[in-house]
């Protein structure tokens, strides 16, 4: 039996409910509770968890951990995580192994998208 097993990854954000929205209608993650202070998600076997953040500040435009997806259509996917309030944090790179992009959430998370040839 394993000594400790994963849970969650958590994030802090200002709006829960609107960052709930953006991981299921921008990245296909299905929604267990959203609450005005708590959410849980999931994708396949991984689970997010975010929880309104105790104060204003919830990251700073630093880098924060990446939270990294394959996708189908690179381009259609940036498109529809950028009308969700998502920022473009640089370029998409057309890569020999396929395409690779780098957002920002709307609290500033970062994620990343990767579209194999």
């Amino acid at each position: 039996m394993a000594t400790a097993s994963f849970r969650w990854i958590l994030q802090f954000h200002r709006d829960v409910p609107k960052a709930a929205r953006f991981y299921a209608q921008g990245l296909d993650f299905s929604v267990n509770v959203v609450t005005l202070r708590w959410a849980e998600l999931n994708s396949g076997p991984l689970k997010l968890a975010l929880m309104q953040s105790p104060s204003d500040h919830v990251t700073e435009k630093g880098y924060s951990s990446l939270l990294s997806f394959t996708v189908t259509d690179i381009n259609a996917k940036v498109t529809k995580l950028m009308a969700l309030g998502a920022e473009l944090d640089g370029t998409i790179k057309y890569e020999i192994h396929g395409k690779v992009a780098a957002m920002r959430c709307p609290d500033g998370y970062m994620l990343g998208l990767y579209e194999p040839v």
